[in-house]
């Protein structure tokens, strides 16, 4: 007997009959987004051959150097979610303000966020990399929507996701009610839900962390890594193996999948800047995600997802991953 394949859209449409969580107007919008991913997706694969690789001899708001890529997808992105009627607007890591609807098109119920393309420093060694979004409401008033109208905390998000550009192209998906994976059926063009209700075990013998700042971190960090490099010989009992890829997109599926802790901590390099990831852009939908599947992600100090939002391109440490190794890492830190 075959086996019934989900789509995307049947699978948000059924999740709203259950659920009554997912009105029309967002089903579209994260079938657009599906549909952007599909677009960047393909001009991954196409490599050198699409002449997307290399440095577009420019930098974004965050003072990165762009490659082709960046710039490409952002603009995938923006041209896709602009004209459907369902957003109020848009903001990216890599614009400086945020992106508003043109007046020739109706204004929606949501706010779009999103990192067109993680991991970029990847793109020109054919490493996995990824796109990250996430969905707010927005005011509901006549004007357009401003700044501040993105500063929400991460509780407060509707849906959030990623895509993996890999061996095959995935979209993770949650919309508050667990988390989901669909993978990219190429010859048909269409997401095709294979993995329901993804789970974080709760304990963990893996870690993500940039080992080359060591020198820098502060000690609650020194400590958890140095015990964690004990192995069975140390106060943890047991041994860990550390895994890296410098996408966090990468390492987060990694950890989605069989468990595991990803941190980016902050360090003494800058003290006014406290962290490296982007808090609306990565750490929020992130956190919503990790979360939905049982795990845990927090700033070092408090639940990541309770973080009032400062500024556009806020940045914090984060720690995120199986619910056991947050919660001791984040103790260690408000012990210290």
């Amino acid at each position: 007997m075959r086996k019934r394949r989900v789509s995307l859209t049947q699978h948000l449409i059924e999740e709203h009959r259950l659920s009554n969580n997912i009105p029309e107007e967002l089903r579209l919008l994260l079938e657009v987004v599906g549909r952007a991913c599909k677009t960047i997706g393909n001009a991954v694969g196409k490599g050198a051959l699409g002449d997307i690789l290399g440095s577009a001899q420019s930098e974004n708001i965050q003072g990165e150097v762009q490659k082709k890529l960046d710039i490409l997808s952002n603009q995938i992105l923006l041209e896709s979610n602009e004209w459907g009627g369902y957003l109020g607007a848009m903001a990216s890591e890599e614009m400086e303000t945020i992106h508003q609807i043109s007046n020739d098109y109706p204004k929606g119920k949501y706010l779009l966020l999103f990192d067109p393309l993680d991991g970029s420093s990847n793109i020109d060694v054919n490493v996995s990399i990824g796109t990250i979004f996430s969905v707010l409401r927005a005011p509901e008033t006549d004007e357009n929507p401003c700044e501040n109208d993105f500063l929400q905390p991460g509780h407060q998000q509707v849906a959030a996701g990623y895509a993996l550009y890999g061996p095959q192209t995935l979209l993770v998906l949650t919309t508050g009610r667990g988390v989901n994976c669909f993978t990219l059926d190429r010859e048909m063009g269409s997401w095709v839900l294979t993995h329901r209700n993804m789970q974080i075990p709760e304990d963990t013998s893996e870690y993500a962390i940039n080992s080359s700042n060591a020198r820098f971190w502060y000690p609650p960090v020194k400590r958890y890594v140095r015990e964690m490099q004990e192995g069975a010989d140390g106060p943890l009992k047991k041994n860990f193996n550390m895994r890296w890829v410098a996408s966090m997109v990468t390492d987060m599926h990694r950890i989605l999948n069989r468990g595991g802790i990803f941190m980016y901590p902050g360090d003494t390099r800058n003290p006014s800047q406290p962290g490296r990831i982007r808090l609306l852009y990565e750490a929020n939908p992130m956190a919503f995600i990790v979360e939905q599947a049982g795990g845990a992600a927090t700033d070092g100090h408090q639940r990541m997802m309770d973080i009032q939002p400062e500024k556009l391109h806020q940045r914090i440490p984060v720690f995120l991953g199986s619910k056991n190794e947050v919660e001791r890492v984040t103790r260690y830190h408000n012990d210290n």
